[in-house]
């Protein structure tokens, strides 16, 4: 059955993910859409919420086609569908303009959502990776892999819909995935909701005041 929307897909998450309630969890969001999702499961659990800022790379005349992803850090990490490269004759430099721009929005997302609110503790935590669907798994790639480096006691991966073949793939990224749909055919993410409408700016900030943060929060190091 599809989703209603993204509020209704994160609870019923938060009903699978009930067996790490008392992990001392905490919740990370990939913004825009996974926020909405993120938020449902971080007031079930009553933990702190916190968003990864990962922005897919896609192939300069088709943007839907990810051929690649980056993630937000001090180190910037970066993941390459290199079939999709090569298919689509990506030259090295058109490659790192699609990067450099991400990065660039990245940065600009990290001053307006988050300003001088500091991250949430993960070292020792058990971290909750979130978005609202996964299609080619560049950028939730991205996201599980900048977690990693903050040394969380275990890393889990939720989503409400992603291809089977996809969520095999990211078993290798976390220690958990849970994801509760994998249609075949998997056609789109939208495709699985009632309502897929755009997640504004605005409501990723709202979401955010929800939750304070979470105390003894330290700005954390992400190089290796």
């Amino acid at each position: 059955m599809p989703f209603l929307n993204r509020v209704e897909a994160g609870r019923r998450l938060a009903k699978a993910l009930a067996g790490w309630r008392d992990e001392d969890p905490v919740v990370f969001a990939l913004p825009r859409g996974g926020v909405p999702v993120a938020a449902e499961i971080a007031a079930a659990f009553h933990a702190p919420l916190d968003l990864v800022l990962v922005r897919k790379l896609g192939v300069p005349r088709q943007p839907e086609l990810a051929m690649g992803a980056v993630v937000d850090g001090a180190e910037p990490i970066t993941v390459c569908n290199e079939e999709i490269i090569a298919g689509a004759q990506i030259a090295p430099a058109d490659f790192e303009a699609v990067r450099a721009r991400e990065l660039a929005e990245i940065e600009r997302r990290r001053r307006f959502y988050l300003g001088s609110r500091p991250p949430v503790r993960v070292e020792g935590r058990c971290a909750i990776v979130v978005d609202d669907g996964i299609a080619t798994g560049a950028t939730v790639r991205a996201a599980l892999r900048a977690i990693r480096r903050r040394a969380p006691a275990r890393l889990v991966l939720a989503t409400p819909v992603a291809p089977r073949d996809v969520v095999a793939d990211l078993c290798d990224e976390a220690d958990a995935v849970v994801c509760l749909e994998t249609p075949e055919p998997f056609w789109a993410v939208g495709a699985a909701y009632l309502d897929f409408g755009q997640v504004e700016d605005e409501a990723v900030i709202a979401t955010l005041a929800r939750f304070p943060p979470d105390e003894g929060s330290a700005r954390p190091s992400l190089q290796p």
